[in-house]
């Protein structure tokens, strides 16, 4: 039986809500390219199903406008209007306007003192990443975790399990010491097929998804002042997630 000394964290929607962030940056994105594309709430929780902006706006392409004809090469048209929106994204995330999830700052400093490893399992650009560490947490954010493991570094996004296997094979350590940290369906499938027991905090765009494997589903992480809800999952008297419940849930799981 592993002991517990690894977290792999997912990114938007878990440490931070940051899909409606990005649905906007799309649609201004759009706009600006002179495009009279508008992704709705509605819409972009489908297409939120397709993990990864270049694969997102090629999947909107090839579903609502397959006769749409790009002024360039199609790859490097996505790719262009995707790089376009990160920049307005992390210029967003660095005014300042992108709070972190109750609870995930104070669990990130626990786990620190506590000596447990930590690190990123995210499909998202690395820049996105880099922005909300550096604006949203701390400065020195970056060095927190041992290993970021974000964007194309690996060639399946979630809901494959590449990116745990790559994020863990750097780190040189198996599932059975580990613990992730998704809000998804996909980011739960991604994890559980790599082995890894996995704790939900739902978000804004997932909450209705189907968490079946999920050692616990929570609304967030919890405060002292402001617990948890428990979804789904027996997380005892705990009124928030604590390294002393994360060693507990993983220690049933296993």
């Amino acid at each position: 039986m592993g002991r517990l000394t690894t977290l792999l964290f997912d990114v938007d929607g878990t440490l931070a809500e940051t899909e409606e962030i990005h649905r906007e940056s799309f649609n201004r994105t759009f706009a600006q390219a002179g495009l009279d594309w508008v992704w709705s709430k509605q819409l972009y929780a489908e297409l939120l199903k397709v993990t990864g902006g270049k694969e997102r706006i090629r999947y909107f392409l090839d579903t609502y406008l397959p006769d749409f004809e790009a002024p360039m090469n199609i790859d490097a048209y996505i790719a262009g209007l995707h790089a376009a929106k990160t920049g307005i994204f992390t210029r967003t995330v660095a005014a300042g306007e992108v709070p972190l999830r109750p609870g995930v700052k104070r669990l990130l400093e626990e786990t620190r003192r506590a000596g447990l490893r930590l690190a990123i399992t995210t499909t998202t650009t690395p820049a996105n990443v880099t922005a909300l560490l550096h604006h949203s947490l701390s400065p020195d954010a970056e060095s927190w975790f041992e290993v970021i493991g974000a964007g194309s570094v690996v060639p399946a996004k979630k809901p494959a399990p590449d990116i745990y296997h790559y994020v863990m094979q750097q780190m040189g350590v198996s599932p059975a010491e580990c613990l992730a940290f998704e809000d998804s369906a996909n980011g739960l499938r991604s994890a559980r097929d790599a082995g890894v027991i996995t704790l939900v905090t739902v978000s804004e765009y997932t909450r209705h998804d189907d968490f079946e494997g999920a050692a616990l589903v929570l609304d967030h992480l919890g405060e002292p002042d402001s617990p948890f809800t428990v979804v789904s999952g027996d997380a005892g008297d705990s009124r928030y997630v604590t390294v002393d419940l994360l060693r507990e849930l993983h220690s049933k799981c296993r």
